[in-house]
């Protein structure tokens, strides 16, 4: 006796059959659709000449930094006090010149000003005559010398003319101090005093004017000499077991551009800072930057592991449709910089960003770039912007 199956359950297990088998041949392998994906969103952008100088973009290459073990501190330049100096005067006078400006870098002995003092005058002269005072009662001294030694003169004679000689001696040697000080080194019939630069750097401050009455009390000029800036920053007492010296410092300045400094810790401090329960490390500047002067605020971060990261500058990253991106410079123009009237041809790359410090931020490629390619790092925004320009309303962009 044959056995029939309901009609209704045939055509429910081709159906299975049937569903199952489209599955199969619709649905790729997860890592081939992933692959699309990404190459899909590599699109290319053109730029003249004009364009590309008009938008001052910059190109570089990514860099490795340690992002994710670092302790971010505050902080500010510092010059130590030996590269500083007032200018002062010993003596009275009026400012008959002034022969610098504000700003100004002056060498070692550089003259400054000159000033009228009839003050500096006598003092020149009473050194003369000290000096002559010196040679005559030395004359005198060597002459009853001889006689003492010849019993011709009395003992009390010879005492007070080698006292006298002593007197004198040390009157004359304070004299050609107070020179000294006042960088005079030959005495002349003059008043002129001629105030020159004691450190080489730049003219901080100038507190006379012609006419001016010069006295000990206020400084002349204020000098600094910035080759020798600092760091001092301040660290919370958690993070003091962390600090040691010779560890590297990147900072940048807190009102200025995302130039990127180097430092290294050469002395850790021993008391707090005032009530704000902070030691201050003090840190030299590897390389100095001509605009730092003292007393600019700084952010930075002391390196206390030894992980380095793939980075780029934050500016690099452009955002569309949920996802991130960087513009590649295409490398037949990123050799060719002696061109003047060509195109600039970019691929936009797609890009995971990670953790980021200062002005930077950690970079994973999704799809693999040549070795060492050219990445813009300024300008990126426009040329996204200039991308949808011509996605919207044609163009050269593929």
């Amino acid at each position: 006796m044959k056995k029939y199956f309901p009609i209704s359950l045939i055509v429910l297990l081709l159906f299975v059959i049937g569903c199952k088998k489209t599955n199969e041949e619709s649905t790729p392998d997860k890592a081939v659709e992933h692959q699309e994906e990404a190459t899909a969103s590599i699109k290319e952008v053109a730029l003249n000449e004009a364009q590309y100088q008009g938008a001052g973009i910059q190109v570089g290459e990514v860099t490795l930094k340690n992002l994710n073990e670092v302790i971010k501190v505050n902080g500010y330049t510092k010059l130590p006090p030996q590269n500083q100096a007032d200018v002062r005067t010993f003596v009275t006078g009026i400012i008959s010149k002034i022969l610098v400006n504000e700003g100004q870098y002056v060498k070692k002995g550089q003259l400054l000003a000159v000033a009228e003092s009839t003050d500096f005058a006598r003092l020149q002269e009473e050194y003369a005559v000290s000096k002559s005072n010196v040679n005559y009662l030395q004359l005198e001294f060597d002459r009853q010398s001889t006689l003492r030694e010849e019993n011709v003169n009395s003992e009390k004679t010879f005492q007070k003319t080698k006292s006298e000689l002593e007197i004198e001696k040390a009157k004359y040697r304070s004299l050609k101090k107070q020179l000294s000080i006042m960088n005079v080194s030959d005495v002349r019939d003059s008043q002129s005093l001629s105030i020159i630069a004691p450190i080489a750097g730049y003219i901080a401050s100038i507190n006379i004017k012609i006419g001016s009455q010069t006295n000990q009390e206020l400084p002349l000029f204020s000098l600094i000499d910035n080759s020798k800036l600092h760091l001092d920053l301040m660290v919370y007492e958690k993070d003091l077991p962390q600090i040691q010296i010779g560890q590297k410092v990147v900072f940048n300045l807190t009102n200025r551009d995302n130039t990127e400094i180097q430092g290294k810790i050469f002395s850790i401090g021993k008391s707090f800072e005032n009530e704000t329960k902070t030691i201050a490390v003090h840190a030299d500047i590897e390389n100095q930057h001509e605009n730092l002067i003292p007393g600019m605020y700084v952010n930075a971060l002391i390196n206390s592991g030894k992980q380095q990261l793939e980075a780029l500058p934050k500016e690099a990253f452009v955002r569309a449709d949920g996802r991130e991106f960087v513009f590649v410079l295409e490398a037949d123009h990123a050799n060719d910089e002696a061109a003047t009237s060509k195109e600039y041809h970019f691929q936009r790359i797609e890009v995971k960003s990670g953790v980021s410090e200062l002005d930077h931020t950690q970079v994973t490629f999704l799809q693999e770039i040549p070795k060492n390619a050219k990445i813009v790092t300024k300008g990126a925004y426009y040329i996204q912007s200039h991308l949808i320009k011509n996605e919207s309303g044609g163009g050269h962009a593929h």
